[in-house]
């Protein structure tokens, strides 16, 4: 994927314009940040790129192909959007491994691999629900990142992140 063009979109949820009409183009190779004021608009945008929302008017074509018109959701993507949560009952490398059994893309290794890269012990058996804030971010962190995608989006990743592992994860961004 080379871009992600987004022209003329407009959301309006109750009659309130939560985004009006953005256009930008995301080209690969490249990270961005959005930023501002709370409640402008980032978040939404972020659902509206990973497909999770309907424009009110305009669209977002991943290269050639139109979201929600030619495809249903953009391929290859990792998300971390807000408060995602995985299956407390089960252990991180089990989550995963069930995640992964939907596309058939990443090993076992791979999982293993991306656990470790964020700072969590895949043999571990402890069940998501005991986890802490910050060893749960790292689990949504791994979940976006195991399939190896080429586009990440990713709302406010470090949170709950203690300063050493958000160095960290910021290298496993780049």
């Amino acid at each position: 994927m080379s871009k992600i063009i987004v022209e003329n979109y407009t959301k309006i949820l109750s009659d309130k314009e939560v985004l009006k009409n953005i256009n930008y183009i995301f080209e690969s190779g490249m990270i961005y940040g959005l930023y501002g004021r709370n409640g402008s608009g980032k978040t939404m945008l972020l659902r509206a790129l990973a497909g999770m929302i309907y424009a009110t008017s305009g669209q977002i074509r991943y290269d050639d192909k139109v979201l929600h018109k030619d495809i249903d959701f953009p391929e290859d993507t990792g998300i971390i959007i807000e408060t995602m949560s995985l299956l407390p009952q089960y252990d991180a490398f089990t989550n995963l491994k069930m995640l992964s059994m939907i596309r058939h893309i990443a090993s076992e290794e791979d999982i293993k691999q991306t656990l470790e890269d964020v700072g969590l012990n895949p043999s571990d058996k402890k069940k998501v629900k005991t986890y802490s804030l910050g060893m749960k971010q790292k689990l949504v962190i791994a979940q976006a990142l195991f399939e190896k995608p080429k586009v990440l989006l990713l709302d406010e990743p470090t949170n709950a992140l203690d300063e050493i592992s958000i160095y960290r994860i910021r290298d496993l961004f780049k």
